[in-house]
């Protein structure tokens, strides 16, 4: 039987959020758009990792690059945009303000405790508008989706793992 943690996938795109509290499921919604509009190397994958929690940690173990997508709750305006690296992902996860937040944290800790961290993590978010119940989320963030694939596919470039924007019909 093979080590989860030693089967990797070099670079994960992770989504993270509840979609059923609309802005909170910001991450998610970025990763369909990714995967809808976007062809990526073999190296790379990209996951609706919703409010998985560490259940995770099947897909991340082993990675060297993980971008996380996320809704962010700093202290910007809603709407504003994020991109947190090097400590600033563990001061953000530090609040544990949602249950997938709790889990990615924990995901990343583990990692560290058994002797392979995941060496590089960025995280690309915006600032929730509307965090009540619903499917959808607000006119900003939405409007912000299209942009934040954009950045991702960009951050993706310079990790050397060029995504091709898919033909549309």
């Amino acid at each position: 039987m093979t080590d989860a943690l030693d089967q990797a996938t070099e670079i994960t795109v992770l989504g993270i959020g509840n979609i059923v509290l609309r802005d909170e499921g910001f991450g998610v919604r970025v990763a369909e758009y990714l995967m809808a509009h976007y062809t990526f190397p073999d190296r790379v994958q990209v996951l609706d990792g919703g409010t998985l929690g560490m259940e995770l940690l099947r897909f991340v173990a082993g990675t060297k690059q993980l971008l996380l997508l996320d809704a962010v709750r700093g202290e910007k305006a809603p709407g504003e945009t994020y991109r947190l690296a090097g400590t600033e992902v563990k001061a953000h996860f530090q609040d544990k303000l949602s249950a997938h937040d709790i889990g990615i944290q924990d995901i990343l800790t583990l990692l560290t405790l058994t002797g392979k961290p995941v060496p590089e993590v960025v995280v690309l978010g915006a600032e929730p508008v509307d965090i009540s119940a619903g499917m959808a989320l607000s006119p900003a963030l939405s409007a912000l989706v299209p942009e934040m694939a954009r950045r991702a596919v960009d951050e993706l470039a310079r990790w050397g793992a060029a995504a091709k924007e898919k033909v549309q019909e």
